[in-house]
């Protein structure tokens, strides 16, 4: 097989087999409203309350009032993935509501939205879709899920500190100028979308484990 047609097999097992999470965040750079960003702070408190703040950990409180019954949820379909191979449909479909808001409270707190998250479901720019487990659930990677996902939330609670920052760098830009400086965005936005396939993983919506990185 020569070079050219090897890339052309590794391209197509990768479109072939993406990551099951898909998150999208529509970019909007350029004529953002200054008052609300000015005023996200406070107006983004509500949310913080039941979905977490936006650079979340699991200490008390750091998950909100609906992600704390998401991961108490998550414990309740680990004993019942290891013992009747299953995922009540109801935990699940808690669990992705959980996600779906999650993801739209970060793009508002985060400053890559203005429009006003809506409470619960609702119609919004954003979107994360989990395409749901084929065949026998994976009970190996179930049970050791807790351990698995340190890498991961090791590299995250480094990457929310260099996204705290620039959050601020660009609340100041922003308010300043108007405008949303793209390496910022484009930064904030990788580590939401690393987030939420970790969260994904964590609530036993998939079993793939996440891919380490921006793409």
């Amino acid at each position: 097989m020569n070079a050219t047609s090897h890339a052309t097999t590794v391209h197509a097992d990768t479109v072939a087999h993406p990551y099951p999470v898909t998150v999208a965040i529509p970019p909007v750079l350029t004529a953002r409203n200054r008052m609300t960003v000015a005023l996200r702070p406070i107006l983004s408190l509500p949310h913080a309350i039941l979905v977490g703040p936006i650079y979340w950990s699991f200490r008390s409180g750091g998950l909100g009032l609906i992600g704390a019954a998401a991961y108490v949820l998550a414990i309740v379909s680990w004993f019942t993935l290891l013992v009747q191979h299953r995922q009540y449909q109801e935990i699940r479909d808690f669990s992705l509501l959980y996600l779906r808001w999650r993801l739209r409270a970060v793009a508002y707190m985060g400053l890559l939205r203005d429009e006003y998250p809506p409470f619960g479901d609702g119609t919004y720019a954003t979107s994360v879709e989990v395409a749901p487990p084929e065949g026998e659930r994976d009970r190996f990677s179930i049970g050791l899920r807790p351990i698995l996902a340190l890498p991961h939330l090791l590299v995250l609670g480094l990457l929310y500190v260099a996204c705290f920052f620039a959050t601020i760098a660009a609340w100041v830009v922003i308010v300043v100028t108007g405008n949303h400086p793209e390496p910022l965005y484009t930064f904030a936005v990788s580590v939401t979308r690393w987030a939420i396939r970790v969260e994904a993983y964590l609530l036993f919506l998939v079993d793939e484990y996440p891919p380490f990185g921006f793409d």
